[in-house]
C-alpha cells in the first residue's frame, strides 16, 4: 500500500513538472512568435530603390479579410488560397502611387483563376487606381498568355501590353448561361410549387421552366448590354479604340491570335516572358547576372508600414467599414454568408460606440432570407438616427441585399454593379411522387385544417398556397413601403422598377435606386464628410480579422516556400464539364442557405453570371 501510494505520488509529482515545463515552453514558444510578428510588423519587407509591383491578376480579391481561422486552416491543411481584401488592394496601389522606390506595376497574366468570384464593379475600382498610378508618371507593363475579357479589362489600362507568341485574346462579348433544373426534378419525381411577387422575379425559374421567360431574357440582355458598354468604353479609351471597333471584332473575330491582337491595336508587343523580364531588368537597373527584375509581390507590399506615404491612419475617431458579403441567411450565419443575426449585432455595437464616428456598408449579396434583411436594416435604420451610415455597393446588392441598403443616408454604386431585383418569392418542394414510385406512403393525422401544410409528403393545395401567397404578398408590400420611404419616391414608381426586376448600377441611379456612381472609397470619404472629419479618421473594418494571424501565418508560408525552393503549382484551367458541374453545385449549395423561418425570400434570380 506503502509503496502504492509512493508511487502515484511520484506519477503524479512527475505529471505536474511535465505540465509546468510544457506550459513554461508553450508560453515562451507563444511569447517569441508574438515578438516575432511585432517585429515583423515594425520593419516589415524590405522595398529597394527601383522596385517594380508585381500584382498577380489570378490572386482572389474579395470584399472582407479573410478571418485568423481560415487562413491558419489553409496554411496547416497546405493550401494555396492567395487573396486580399479590396480595400487593402486599393490602399497598396495607393501606396505604390505615392512611393518613390516604386516605379512600376507589372501586371502578370500568365495565370487566370476563373474562380476567383470578382466581378466587373470591384474590377472598375481596381482599375480606377491603376489608371491614378499611371496618371503619376509611373509604368504599368502588362504580360499574358491567355486573355479573356476579364484579365483584359484591367490589363488594357497598361503602357505596354505584351501577348506571348502563342497566345491567344477572348473579345467576344459577355454572356450569360443560367441552368434550368425543372426537367431533372420532373423526372425524379420531385415537385415545386412558386409563391411570387413581380414579374421579373426570375430566382425561381430554374425550378419551373426549361429556358428564360421573355421578362427574364430582357432584363438579362439590359443588364448585360450595360456592363458591356461600360467595358468596350473603358478599354476604348486606354487603347485609342472605338466602342464600335471593339464590338466589330467581338462579332467578327472573337478569339484573336497575338499577331491579329496587336494588327487590331489591343496589344502593343508580341513577345515571350524572358523577353519582358529583360525589359525589367533595364527598368529597374538591374545586373545582368541577376536572374529577375527588382520586384516585391502586391501581397508582401501591402505589409510595408505606409505612414511615410500618409496612407496608414491613426485616431481616435473611426469610420467603420462593415462587409456584408454572401448569401443573407437567418441566425448567425457561417464564413461568406450574412447571418441577420451577427451583423444586427455589429450594428447595435458600432451604434452604440461613441468612437465610431460614421459607418460604410459594403454590400456584396445576392440577398436571400427576407426576415435576416429585415432584422439588418431595422439596425441599420437605428444607427442611421445617431451617425451617418453609407453604402457602398460592390458586384452585386440586390433584393435582400438592396434591403438592407434601402434606409442609409447615401447609396453608392459602380456603372456595372447588379443591384435591385425588388422581389419576393417562396419555393415549395414535394417528394410524393419520387416516394410513390420507390414504395413509400404518408398518412397524416392532425388535429386542424392546416396542420401538415409544411409536409414534402404532398404538393400543397390552392388554399395552402393562397395562405402562403398572402405572407408573400405583405412582405413585398412591406420591401415597397421601405424603398419608397428610404429613397424617398413614391410607392407608385417604386412598384413601377420593382418587380424583381434587376438593373446595373448606371440604370438604377438614372431611375433614383442609387444617388451616385463611386466605389467603396469614394463611399469612406462622403461618411467622412457627413461626420465632419476632415482627415482626422481611420477605418475599422467588420467581420474583424486577426491581423496576427493574416501576417505571421502568410509570411512563414510564403518564405518557407522560398527556403525549401517550392514552386507555386500553376492553377489548373477548368473544362467546360468542370464548369457546368460547378454551377450545379452553386444551385445546390444556394437551397441549402434557404433558412427563413417563414420560407420566404427576396434573392436575385440563382444563375445570373455573368461570363
Amino acid at each position: 500500500m506503502r509503496n502504492f501510494l509512493k508511487q502515484t505520488f511520484a506519477s503524479l509529482i512527475g505529471s505536474l513538472l511535465g505540465l509546468f515545463i510544457f506550459a513554461g515552453l508553450g508560453t515562451t514558444g507563444l511569447f517569441l512568435l508574438i515578438l516575432a510578428a511585432t517585429s515583423s510588423k515594425n520593419t516589415g519587407p524590405e522595398v529597394k530603390d527601383k522596385s517594380v509591383l508585381v500584382f498577380d491578376l489570378s490572386m482572389k480579391i474579395t470584399d472582407g479579410a479573410p478571418s485568423s481561422s481560415e487562413v491558419l486552416q489553409n496554411t496547416l491543411s497546405g493550401v494555396d488560397d492567395e487573396r486580399m481584401a479590396l480595400y487593402k488592394v486599393l490602399e497598396t496601389l495607393e501606396k505604390a502611387r505615392r512611393d518613390p522606390r516604386i516605379v512600376a506595376i507589372y501586371l502578370d497574366g500568365t495565370r487566370t483563376n476563373e474562380a476567383s468570384g470578382i466581378g466587373y464593379a470591384s474590377l472598375k475600382e481596381v482599375r480606377q487606381a491603376l489608371e491614378k498610378f499611371r496618371a503619376a508618371g509611373k509604368k504599368i507593363i502588362a504580360y499574358g498568355g491567355n486573355w479573356s475579357e476579364r484579365e483584359y479589362y484591367l490589363s488594357s489600362v497598361a503602357d505596354t501590353v505584351v501577348l506571348n507568341p502563342v497566345g491567344m485574346m477572348e473579345v467576344n462579348g459577355l454572356s450569360s448561361q443560367p441552368m434550368f433544373l425543372t426537367g431533372a426534378l420532373q423526372k425524379y419525381g420531385i415537385g415545386v410549387q412558386v409563391v411570387r411577387v413581380g414579374k421579373f422575379k426570375g430566382a425561381v425559374e430554374p425550378f419551373i421552366l426549361p429556358k428564360l421567360s421573355p421578362e427574364n431574357r430582357e432584363q438579362t440582355q439590359k443588364l448585360l448590354d450595360d456592363v458591356w458598354t461600360e467595358w468596350r468604353a473603358a478599354v476604348g479609351t486606354s487603347r485609342k479604340i472605338n466602342p464600335q471597333q471593339l464590338q466589330a471584332i467581338a462579332d467578327n473575330q472573337a478569339v484573336l491570335e497575338a499577331t491579329e491582337a496587336k494588327t487590331n491595336g489591343l496589344v502593343d508587343q508580341v513577345a515571350y516572358q524572358d523577353q519582358v523580364v529583360s525589359d525589367l531588368k533595364k527598368l529597374t537597373n538591374s545586373e545582368k547576372k541577376d536572374k529577375t527584375f527588382r520586384q516585391i509581390n502586391l501581397s508582401n507590399y501591402a505589409q510595408v508600414p505606409g505612414k511615410s506615404w500618409g496612407i496608414e491612419r491613426e485616431s481616435a475617431n473611426k469610420i467603420a467599414v462593415v462587409y456584408a458579403e454572401g448569401e443573407i441567411v437567418d441566425g448567425k450565419g457561417e464564413t461568406g454568408e450574412v447571418g441577420g443575426e451577427r451583423f444586427a449585432k455589429y450594428f447595435n455595437r458600432l451604434r452604440q460606440d461613441n468612437n465610431v464616428k460614421a459607418v460604410v456598408l459594403r454590400i456584396n449579396s445576392p440577398g436571400g432570407s427576407a426576415t435576416a434583411a429585415e432584422v439588418m436594416q431595422r439596425e441599420v435604420r437605428l444607427t442611421r438616427e445617431v451617425k451617418p451610415v453609407v453604402v457602398s455597393m460592390g458586384d452585386v446588392a440586390a433584393s435582400g441585399g438592396y434591403w438592407i441598403a434601402s434606409d442609409s443616408n447615401r447609396i453608392f454604386a459602380e456603372p456595372n454593379t447588379i443591384t435591385g431585383s425588388i422581389g419576393v418569392f417562396g419555393l415549395l418542394f414535394n417528394g410524393q411522387k419520387l416516394a410513390n414510385d420507390n414504395g413509400i406512403t404518408w398518412d397524416s393525422v392532425k388535429t386542424g385544417r392546416y396542420a401538415d401544410s409544411q409536409t414534402i409528403s404532398r404538393p400543397r393545395s390552392p388554399q395552402e398556397l393562397a395562405i402562403y401567397q398572402r405572407s408573400v404578398n405583405r412582405i413585398y408590400s412591406m420591401f415597397l413601403n421601405k424603398v419608397s420611404q428610404g429613397r424617398k419616391l413614391p410607392e407608385q414608381r417604386v412598384a413601377e422598377i420593382a418587380q424583381g426586376r434587376v438593373w446595373s448600377g448606371v440604370a438604377a441611379k438614372e431611375i433614383g435606386l442609387v444617388d451616385e456612381i463611386g466605389g467603396l472609397n469614394t463611399a469612406i470619404a462622403y461618411a467622412a464628410k457627413q461626420a465632419n472629419l476632415g482627415d482626422n479618421w481611420e477605418i475599422q473594418e467588420y467581420p474583424r480579422s486577426s491581423g496576427f494571424g493574416e501576417r505571421f501565418f502568410g509570411r512563414v508560408t510564403e518564405e518557407a516556400r522560398t527556403v525549401l525552393g517550392v514552386e507555386e503549382a500553376k492553377l489548373k484551367q477548368s473544362n467546360p464539364l468542370n464548369a457546368e458541374f460547378q454551377k450545379l453545385q452553386q444551385e445546390i449549395e444556394m437551397l441549402q442557405n434557404m433558412n427563413d423561418p417563414q420560407g420566404i425570400y427576396a434573392r436575385l434570380p440563382f444563375n445570373l453570371k455573368i461570363e
